[in-house]
This record gives C-alpha cells, sequence and structure tokens, in this order.
C-alpha cells in the first residue's frame, strides 16, 4: 500500500468514524491541536487501520504512535510497517 493510498483511508476513518471535515484533514495538520483527537481516539484509529493491513504485512501496532504529531507522520509510520 503506497502512501497516498494510506492517507486516503486515514482520512475516510477520519471522515467517517470521527465526523471530521474532509477539509481538516491535510498531511500538516496536528492530531491533538488540529483535529482534536485524544489518545483514546488514536487507539481507535490505530484498529480501524488494522482492518486494512495487506495480506502478509505486519499488524500496526499502538506504541508505533507514541511519536506521531501530524496526519503525515501517521502515514510515514504506517508505512514503515507495511514497507
Amino acid at each position: 500500500m503506497t502512501k497516498e493510498e494510506i492517507f486516503s483511508k486515514l482520512k475516510e476513518i477520519l471522515v467517517s468514524v470521527f465526523e471530521l471535515e474532509e477539509s481538516q484533514i491535510v498531511p500538516e495538520a496536528t492530531i491533538g491541536d488540529d483535529l482534536e483527537l485524544d489518545s483514546i481516539d488514536a487507539i481507535d484509529l490505530v484498529v480501524k487501520m488494522k482492518e486494512y493491513t495487506p495480506e502478509g504485512k505486519p499488524n500496526i501496532d499502538a506504541s508505533l504512535f507514541k511519536n506521531v504529531k501530524t496526519v503525515q507522520d501517521v502515514v510515514d509510520a504506517i508505512a514503515s510497517v507495511w514497507a
């Protein structure tokens, strides 16, 4: 899965599950300040993204998100596991 595909799935989840406006979800948006997601939301996001784990690739782990700040950080972290 490419970074573009990961971003697309991430955006889809953020809009449908967290009821965010699509226009808010840009690579430089901060998870906490701009999108107002907390640590519980981050865990929910990880659970939802696990549903899209490509066959043969490892599942993403919540610990991967300890240091993410922006949407792009999330995409990069997921891409590093699924590379």
